[in-house]
């Protein structure tokens, strides 16, 4: 108990130094002078900030690296001939040696385009000829396609890109390069809404991931949602339940139904009695939209609180997804253990890497401690290769033993407060993170999505943020199939 409280005592230490720091700080701000500059501190040995956790869930793998010519499309072939007049009397053709030189040619296609035009006196109308499809405006389909393979898929800035562009002789203006990237780009809008819809439908488990966003200089947030086949960005306004559901709906207005799910989900979040006897005398099991539902609120439940009326609004909305026919509805959620995600699909999966970050930032002082940490993150990841295991080939008896060994190490004590009180937390989570032994074919983390965040996030640092909604839009439709074309193969240009 002893060593417990020491490290309590670190801990309090640790908060009062910080906030100590943070008071001198402010004080020093109103006072006119600076404050205490931030220095990055050396890692640590030992414990350190690296919360990754690759060296222990993963077995080493020999690698081998594979030719990648022999994919490559061959243009056009040529011979190179030996001068024969170098060669000795007696010298015999043996053939050829392969050789293949890969190279590119940026050059400029200016065309002048005659069009026809004629004048019909009887129907008083002038004819003209229509421009090829691809050449609307002022550039053809060749710049459109370098320009936005460029932008977004190479993450070059729009200053970078227009010196590019002068530099092989084009001529555009900054507002008209940011009309190519943004503007008229329904077609591949509809693109991704077909890519979102068939990558729903080719399995009933999604992956889900949120990461901050700037629009306009305001903080909105970026969404994902991928498998195996594909990568769909959305952005939104808000991080509530409500704003990832439309989002799961393709952006879709949401609606709202009465139901018995939507009594069940009353049930879950605690909604009290009076108001679920209240929206019992509401229509049941009839569409409503927001300006109706809301209003019904509003007339019949009018002493309802903020917070419970975005919990019925919840409720009937998630009611809503499950009942509608027009869009695919996710059965299962693969992600982490945020509050947002939970009651949205039948089934939640939960990230054993995420998790296993919450021990990793366990910093014990005492020695022993340190060891008992050691010790059960070993225990951890060896539980989390036997899931993987398992997938490979599933039994009854497998599944049995790994629930009762799941048990054992997260309800035995060990004695170092801080670690049990968060193995108590994930102990009760047994259901999400051992969804896999009821379907095996669930991943056990959720590594895809973070990395489709990531790949936003340092989008959003070379180019800083979106300033209109209608960029933002392109940002999410150029994204996702900048990241599907590479799951699938598909050239992006």
């Amino acid at each position: 108990m002893h060593l417990n409280d020491i490290e309590q005592l670190q801990t309090q230490l640790k908060e009062l130094q910080e906030e100590n720091q943070r008071l001198k700080d402010e004080n020093n701000r109103l006072k006119g002078e600076q404050q205490q500059p931030k220095i990055k501190a050396k890692k640590p040995r030992g414990f350190s900030q690296n919360y990754s956790s690759e060296k222990e869930r993963k077995q080493p793998q020999n690698h081998s690296k594979g030719s990648k010519k022999s994919q490559l499309k061959i243009d056009r072939e040529e011979i190179l001939e030996y001068p024969m007049e170098l060669l000795p009397m007696d010298a015999q053709f043996k053939g050829y040696k392969e050789v293949i030189i890969q190279d590119i040619s940026l050059e400029t296609d200016n065309v002048l385009f005659l069009k026809e035009k004629y004048y019909s006196r009887s129907t008083r109308k002038t004819y003209l000829a229509e421009l090829p499809i691809g050449y609307e405006g002022e550039f053809g389909p060749g710049i459109k396609a370098l320009i936005i393979s460029l932008y977004y898929g190479a993450n070059m800035t729009q200053g970078k890109l227009l010196e590019f562009l002068e530099d092989i002789g084009i001529s555009i203006s900054a507002g008209n390069l940011s009309n190519l990237l943004i503007k008229n780009q329904a077609v591949f809008e509809t693109e991704k809404s077909e890519i979102y819809e068939a990558g729903l439908l080719s399995s009933p488990w999604q992956h889900f991931d949120q990461t901050g966003a700037r629009v306009g200089g305001v903080n909105y947030t970026a969404n994902v949602v991928c498998n195996p086949l594909y990568t769909v960005y959305f952005t939104t306004a808000n991080k509530d339940r409500l704003s990832v559901l439309q989002g799961l709906l393709d952006g879709r207005e949401l609606e709202f139904i009465l139901n018995p799910l939507t009594n069940s989900l009353l049930e879950t979040l605690h909604i009290p009695d009076k108001w679920k006897r209240s929206l019992k005398l509401l229509p049941q099991e009839k569409v409503l939209n927001s300006t109706e539902f809301n209003g019904l609120l509003d007339r019949y439940l009018p002493l309802l609180g903020p917070l419970q009326r975005k919990r019925i609004l919840e409720a009937a909305a998630i009611a809503f997804y499950h009942h509608q026919t027009d869009w695919p509805v996710i059965q299962t959620l693969l992600c982490d253990d945020a509050p947002t995600f939970k009651l949205l699909t039948d089934e939640l999966a939960l990230c054993w890497i995420h998790e296993g970050r919450h021990y990793k930032k366990l910093t014990p002082k005492v020695n022993y401690h340190q060891k008992l940490l050691e010790q059960f993150l070993d225990d951890f990841w060896v539980t989390s290769r036997d899931l993987l295991a398992y997938r490979d080939a599933p039994t009854l008896s497998t599944a049995h033993r790994l629930r009762s060994e799941f048990s054992r190490l997260f309800t035995t004590e060990s004695g170092y407060q801080q670690l049990d009180e968060r193995k108590r937390l994930t102990a009760t989570k047994i259901s999400e993170l051992l969804l896999v032994l009821e379907h095996p074919e669930l991943p056990l983390h959720n590594n895809p999505a973070e990395l489709a965040a990531r790949t936003m996030v340092r989008r959003r640092h070379i180019s800083y943020g979106t300033q209109t909604i209608e960029g933002t839009a392109s940002w999410d439709t150029f994204m996702s199939l900048v990241a599907t074309t590479r799951k699938l193969g598909p050239s992006l240009f």
